[in-house]
């Protein structure tokens, strides 16, 4: 479908508060289960881990024996060329597999967060104008700066706690095996770690979700400023609004810099937590080898295991900060992901130069009631119908109903074939039915480029005298004599004003071959001279036997139209009709 409508790229409301916190693995499996860079990534750390266990032990032992010959027996280490090469074959391995570790996590990071920004752009794209409305920005942040917390998340924490499910167990194996008196302590001292892990974590319950709910809100709010400006330009209060972008950025300096109060904190507390049960094992050792009671090569063994017993545990803890903000991007993405789409149809849509399009007793559930209620029109081949009603009755809506963007809560929207009978919209390959329709909605979105690249990429391969006449035929050669055909477009037509994107849009809707054209207030921002162009290119249209929608308010669309129809809004207090059920 030509020009297909786009999602606001700000919202003025704040972001919806996080909801409340509830109890969550360290590692989400929704990210496991559907992100292939991160599965693998967790697989691949996994071993890793695993490869750094066998290489701590191997190493612990064979210094211990190593130590042991050479304060008991004073015999020198290169006596012994084994236990020698075991110990630097084991320290290359364990560097190798922690390079191996820290250059793999950027990259699995980097393409988790590619595959997911993807996964959510698509799917929010999915969900249409209508059910997307009000979220672009806040989709923008989450897509851009939201998903960037998964990085620290997937390089720092997840191989740290992936340590600690392999290093941390298997080093309390080895030193139980021994010494028991050495293990009895390390079981003691190591559930602290965990138990203050929580504690903090109770502390610290729902500000990552507020931190990230503050940035978006931050972004959107900016994001509606940046769009605004020139408007506020326009009536001269663009020193309004910064007021409320200090007190959102004040907020967000506060948020932040909580959490990384508590990240300290954590960091300390387990630090000194694991210090002291690496200094009960090494007195308790200490004591038994002055003693007598203990064998020097197996304590000198224990002594080397017991920091690699607690230090990923530490590190895990260091990183808490960074779990949190990562499970919140989590959460949030799959909160997008999770909102289901509309079916997909298999029924090829039909040949629209000859069929028509309907709505049959639609009605939507508005915040206030219906709008549109009980909505019923036809779109036919070379006739103009004129979608009108006040504000607010639900025109745009049984535009989107019509187009199988919106499921309606009752009634449907169908497409004949002459000679066929009707079949729902939603049933359709909608592709198939959106390459028939050129869709140019009230607020014209255009791709970042020229004014002429914009303009060829509606239709690929016409030349300068194609372009030029759908110039002229939509207005935009006034522009084009003013800026040129290589004046530059930004992001969402930005550097045009609306009028100018709205001629824009216009043209490009006139290179396309549609046999329907639809087109929501088209003369909105337009002024007189550019308005009486849009009509004579709507009677053309239509003289073409091309099917033209338009929703208008303007008493002159109306006027030329073929078909009106007049949409009304039921509010919930009105009783509803006979037989009616609520959507």
């Amino acid at each position: 479908m030509s020009d297909q409508p786009v999602a606001a790229a700000g919202s003025s409301e704040e972001a919806p508060e996080p909801p409340g916190r509830t109890a969550r693995p360290p590692l989400d499996p929704r990210l496991v289960r559907h992100v292939r860079a991160a599965r693998a990534h967790v697989a691949l750390q996994g071993v890793l881990g695993l490869v750094q266990s066998v290489c701590v032990i191997v190493t612990a032992i064979a210094l211990g024996r190593l130590g042991a010959a050479l304060l008991i027996d004073r015999v020198s280490p290169l006596e012994h060329p084994g236990l020698l090469v075991a110990v630097l074959v084991a320290l290359a391995v364990r560097a190798l597999a922690v390079l191996a570790q820290q250059r793999t996590a950027h990259r699995a990071a980097t393409a988790a967060i590619a595959d997911l920004r993807g996964r959510v752009l698509l799917h929010g794209a999915l969900l249409g104008p209508r059910r997307s409305a009000g979220r672009g920005a806040d989709l923008t942040t989450l897509a851009t700066t939201g998903l960037e917390a998964l990085r620290p998340y997937l390089v720092g924490y997840v191989p740290q706690l992936l340590l600690a499910a392999t290093v941390t167990p298997l080093c309390f194996v080895a030193i139980a095996l021994l010494d028991v008196t050495s293990a009895v302590l390390a079981a003691i001292t190591i559930p602290l770690i965990p138990i203050f892990m929580i504690l903090i974590g109770q502390l610290t319950v729902g500000r990552s979700e507020a931190l990230l709910a503050d940035m978006r809100t931050l972004w959107s709010q900016l994001l509606d400023l940046v769009e605004g400006l020139p408007t506020l330009r326009a009536l001269g209060r663009e020193k309004g609004p910064e007021r409320t972008v200090e007190e959102l950025g004040e907020r967000h300096r506060r948020s932040a810099m909580g959490s990384l109060r508590y990240a300290f904190l954590s960091s300390m507390v387990l630090e000194l937590l694991a210090t002291l049960g690496v200094a009960l094992v090494a007195v308790s050792i200490g004591l038994r080898l002055v003693s007598g009671d203990m064998n020097l090569a197996a304590g000198l063994a224990v002594l080397i295991l017991a920091p690699e017993l607690y230090l990923p545990l530490r590190q895990v803890g260091q990183q808490f900060h960074a779990s949190t903000d990562g499970l919140a991007a989590v959460d949030a993405a799959f909160e997008v992901l999770e909102e289901p789409l509309l079916p997909e149809g298999e029924i090829e849509a039909p040949d629209l130069r000859t069929g028509t399009l309907a709505l049959e007793g639609v009605s939507v559930r508005s915040r206030d009631g219906l709008a549109p209620h009980d909505a019923a029109l036809t779109v036919a081949p070379g006739r103009l119908l004129a979608i009108s009603g006040p504000s607010g009755a639900g025109k745009t809506t049984a535009v989107l109903c019509l187009l199988g963007l919106l499921a309606p809560d009752a009634g449907r929207a169908v497409a004949t074939a002459p000679g066929q009978a009707p079949v729902d919209v939603l049933a359709l390959r909608r592709a198939s039915l959106w390459e028939q329709v050129a869709y140019l909605p009230q607020r014209p979105v255009v791709g970042p480029g020229t004014i002429r690249s914009v303009l060829a990429d509606a239709r690929p391969g016409l030349d300068d005298a194609d372009l030029e006449e759908a110039a002229r035929r939509s207005g935009l050669d006034r522009v084009v004599r003013e800026r040129g055909w290589d004046a530059e477009v930004g992001r969402g037509g930005t550097g045009l004003s609306l009028g100018e994107r709205q001629r824009l849009a216009l043209a490009r809707a006139v290179l396309s071959p549609a046999p329907v054209v639809i087109l929501d207030e088209p003369t909105a921002h337009l002024d007189g001279a550019s308005e009486g162009v849009v009509l004579e290119l709507l009677a053309r249209w239509r003289g073409e036997g091309r099917a033209v929608v338009v929703v208008a308010h303007r008493s002159t669309l109306r006027d030329l139209a073929d078909d009106v129809v007049e949409l009304e809004p039921r509010q919930d207090d009105m009783p509803a009709a006979p037989g009616e059920v609520h959507a």
